[in-house]
């Protein structure tokens, strides 16, 4: 009975609410529940960019560096110009250790920002 109680938690609402309640979990560092939260949300609105790039950041500050990696990857194919998006998918792949991969990622994201080498 806990198991349904849990879920109906996570996921009662209007997609709105739950947007609102899975911010209101990440701004508290409680970045599983969020995720919980945003899981089922992304499901739903797979096409808004604002509730995956939050679940690819709870990912990536609980640690589940692979699912953030999907979810990031899933925004750049998308919109290659989301600099966040890039930004964020470059400091998860040096977190993995991938830092060849990760530069390309973050040299873009750069650009993308306007941050040029000054000469």
């Amino acid at each position: 009975m806990e198991t349904q109680v849990e879920t109906t938690y996570y996921d009662r609402g209007t997609p709105a609410e739950r947007w609102e309640r899975a911010q209101r979990f990440f701004d508290a560092k409680d970045y599983a529940g969020a995720a919980r939260v945003l899981a089922r949300l992304v499901e739903e609105v797979p096409e808004q960019t604002g509730p995956r790039l939050l679940l690819a950041r709870a990912y990536y500050h609980s640690a589940q560096l692979r699912r953030a990696e999907t979810e990031l990857r899933t925004i750049v194919e998308r919109d290659p110009v989301e600099h966040y998006a890039r930004l964020m998918l470059g400091r998860t792949l040096e977190r993995q250790a991938r830092h060849e991969e990760a530069e390309r990622h973050l040299r873009i994201a750069s650009a993308l920002a306007g941050d040029f080498p000054q000469e």
